[in-house]
């Protein structure tokens, strides 16, 4: 379609730099189209305050917040946890959260009728994949509007330049001009100076750490918590059962007040470059942990080792941006089926960014102390004999082989 020919956009809009720039870009540069104001609700929580008031005043027809907080968590970030996908130590933050979104913007332009959806990723991340993957899969023929391969700006600098041609408001400052990325799981940072990785991140300069402290200023005393789960899925806090957002709600505040969950790498980007972040974590952080302490006692060998292989896979396939994929659909089943023994509780100890196992129980245990005791018990040593020479019987041939005594 035509520039002139589309008339009305949906944008998805959260108020940051990119997006408020946007609205009065698509009205120069598209023939003045209606433009729509879509914001995902995936637990920003303050970042959605005058966020209507600022996207009428700078051109937006309407803004819609869409709840998607326990979308986010129960569909996608629960079936994660359940099979421990970590991308490349990175609790996969931003990604959780972009296939809902691209999913509601596909859902609302169809609604109201739009020609195009608009998204403020760069052409040179992630999330341009992951909102337009998500968008072909529910509205396949939707246009899609990405100014970042459009437009002659070429760097933040720039677009706070644009910004206050235009008298678009903003609550950040070319100081503070960091791109974070925030909602219930994460915050992350990147730019300025984390652009170069021999920086060291300054985590105990105000404002740069919004979800919590650095491990320097938590308190000198532990704080323990226990979670517990039920089929892999965290159920209560210390005996307070719970929904799943509220827990990671919850445990963010621990997490934040104890330093855990920050985390600084090099990341490999889906679109083949290398990229420096610093990643906030809390509430998640903890769930891991306590979820991979409860997998240790409950989870039969083969199929913890294999489900530590598919991980990998399923981190992948969630980074880049396939959630709604019938691979998708096959290695949650996985997840679900591997996790139906992970019950019970875990207790952990929160120290200055540690997170410190401190019992686990569940009425579906493998371990056995019986068995595994260095005192008196059932097992019988003398067994292990004849295991062992039929575990290494293809070894001894091999050595006899080269011995010329077969």
């Amino acid at each position: 379609m035509k520039k002139e020919n589309i008339k009305k956009i949906v944008l998805a809009y959260s108020g940051g730099l990119d997006t408020s720039i946007i609205i009065p870009w698509l009205k120069e540069n598209y023939n003045n189209p209606e433009i729509i104001a879509v914001a995902g609700n995936v637990g920003q929580a303050d970042e959605l305050e005058g966020l209507e008031e600022k996207a009428l005043k700078t051109g937006a027809s309407k803004l819609i917040v869409a709840d998607l907080v326990d979308e986010m968590v129960d569909e996608i970030i629960i079936p994660a946890l359940k099979m421990d996908a970590k991308y490349e130590t990175y609790l996969l933050g931003t990604a959780f959260a972009r296939p809902v979104i691209g999913k509601k913007l596909a859902e609302i332009a169809l609604a109201e009728g739009a020609d195009a959806i608009c998204h403020g990723a760069t052409g040179k991340g992630n999330d341009q994949v992951r909102f337009e993957l998500a968008i072909k899969r529910f509205a396949p023929d939707m246009q899609i509007i990405a100014p970042w391969r459009e437009w002659d700006i070429k760097s933040r600098d720039e677009e706070i330049d644009y910004a206050e041609a235009h008298n678009v408001p903003l609550k950040i400052s070319r100081e503070t001009n960091y791109s974070k990325d925030k909602n219930l799981w994460h915050l992350s940072h990147e730019g300025l100076d984390l652009e170069d990785p021999a920086n060291e991140p300054d985590y105990d300069k105000p404002g740069f750490l919004e979800m919590g402290v650095s491990p320097v200023q938590a308190p000198d005393a532990p704080t323990y918590v226990t979670i517990d789960f039920e089929a892999g899925a965290p159920v209560a806090i210390d005996g307070e059962k719970m929904k799943a957002s509220k827990i990671i709600e919850k445990l963010n505040k621990l997490g934040g007040a104890n330093g855990i969950g920050i985390i600084d790498i090099v990341e490999n980007r889906l679109v083949g470059m290398k990229d420096r972040g610093v990643y906030e974590t809390p509430g998640g952080s903890i769930l891991y942990a306590a979820h991979e302490q409860l997998e240790m006692i409950t989870v039969d060998k083969d199929t913890l080792h294999v489900k530590q292989k598919l991980a990998v896979d399923y981190a992948d396939l969630i980074y880049n941006g396939k959630w709604y994929s019938p691979l998708q659909e096959a290695l949650t089943a996985f997840a679900n089926e591997s996790n139906k023994f992970v019950t019970g509780s875990v207790k952990l100890k929160l120290y200055k960014g540690n997170i410190i196992p401190a019992g686990t129980t569940s009425p579906y245990s493998l371990y056995s102390e019986n068995l595994v005791t260095f005192g008196e018990s059932d097992y019988d040593q003398g067994q292990a004999a004849g295991f062992i020479n039929l575990w290494g019987l293809p070894i001894k041939v091999q050595a006899l082989r080269e011995q010329g005594r077969l």
